[in-house]
């Protein structure tokens, strides 16, 4: 019989984004977020196809934790001299998501990097050096 395990650092917000009663559900789409862990670190992954390294701003609060906003506006004008008049699209995307990091991450050495429409956050584990219990005990 297979195991499921959950992480409880991942908080429910994965499954239905904002769907509270404070907040019901609105009709946008979210990124979609993988999170990932391995034996050295957690990886987070955010998809933002379009979007550059400036558009993200990714920091640590001072409770802790993992804050990844994202935020970008374009803004095109076509002017037809013709017709007399001008036109403008805006386009404005933005998205704020916290995570509450596990006590095994190392605060210090996070990363992140935007590649291929994707941004990526390594949170390095804290490595436990383990102590050598075993000794020769003298008698007395």
């Amino acid at each position: 019989m297979p195991v499921m395990r959950t992480n409880s650092w991942i908080p429910s917000v994965f499954n239905d984004l904002f769907d509270t009663d404070f907040m019901p559900k609105a009709n946008c789409t979210a990124p979609a977020i993988n999170v990932k862990e391995s034996d050295k670190a957690y990886t987070v992954e955010v998809a933002a196809p379009g979007m550059k390294k400036e558009d993200f701003n990714v920091h640590i609060n001072d409770e802790g934790n993992l804050i990844i906003k994202m935020e970008q506006k374009n803004e095109k004008k076509e002017e037809d001299k013709n017709m007399r008049y001008l036109r403008r699209e805006f386009s404005y995307s933005k998205f704020e998501q916290t995570l509450i990091l596990p006590d095994d991450v190392k605060k210090e050495a996070i990363s992140a990097k935007v590649e291929h429409g994707v941004l990526t956050v390594e949170l390095p584990k804290l490595i436990e050096e383990k102590v050598k219990v075993s000794r020769q005990i003298d008698i007395a």
